[in-house]
């Protein structure tokens, strides 16, 4: 990453603290004393088990793919929410490289808040990229519990866009900016091919499945590839 000046600590808890209001995926703790919190690559290299027992716990699931791939949908709509608010709303990438978790839940923090001013980077799209996307894929690495890649690149997706959905819907002076920036991450590395925007609300459609139907009492999600085949299906 570039060494350009960087916005001070006290304004990127700022934007923080602002785009916290959004809703409670956009929050990301900053500060205070690290009691109770751990590296998040610690939680990364156990490959989230205890996340995905609590999904198991909650939905009552009996294999264990289903609960790592809630676990990792969460998480990732964890990192994008704060990281595309704070980009769209305040010029800030924020910096993941000391994120923290919570000992008792998937909360997370940033001890020393940190980032850089997206118009100074030659590729802020990129560098959201990077940020978000290392920390899913470190995630990915530790599992323990074989999940087809490209479904957790299907939920890396879908959680982008459904965090941007949100952020629309709650700031609409924003559409064309979070609208270019959002399909432009669609379309990067890993996310790219894992679905489509079907509308000007940044409706999305994936290509996977996260696998919430096969859970007792679970459903297909509101942009899932399945869908769709019902609905042919149905109409014969």
């Amino acid at each position: 990453m570039t060494t350009t000046r960087r916005p001070a600590a006290e304004d990127v808890a700022d934007a923080l603290r602002d785009v916290a209001g959004i809703g409670g995926f956009f929050v990301l703790h900053t500060g205070g004393p690290g009691d109770g919190w751990h590296p998040v690559a610690d939680a990364y290299a156990r490959g989230f088990g205890d996340l995905a027992e609590a999904v198991a716990r909650r939905h009552r699931t009996t294999e264990p793919r289903i609960d790592v791939s809630i676990a990792q949908l969460g998480h990732a709509a964890r990192l994008w929410s704060p990281v595309l608010a704070c980009a769209v709303l305040h010029g800030i990438v924020l910096d993941l490289s000391g994120l923290q978790r919570a000992d008792d839940g998937p909360a997370l923090r940033l001890p020393r808040p940190a980032g850089w001013y997206a118009d100074r980077l030659p590729d802020p799209a990129a560098a959201l990229y990077d940020q978000v996307m290392g920390h899913l894929l470190a995630l990915r690495d530790g599992l323990d519990v074989k999940v087809a890649p490209r479904l957790l690149d299907g939920n890396a997706a879908s959680a982008l866009a459904g965090s941007a959905q949100v952020l629309l819907t709650s700031h609409p002076s924003v559409r064309d900016r979070l609208t270019g920036l959002t399909t432009t991450l669609l379309s990067t590395g890993r996310l790219a091919g894992t679905g489509t925007v079907t509308g000007p609300g940044l409706a999305f459609r994936r290509r996977s499945c996260c696998l919430y139907y096969r859970a007792p009492n679970g459903s297909t999600c509101g942009d899932c590839c399945l869908t769709d085949r019902e609905a042919a299906r149905q109409r014969g």
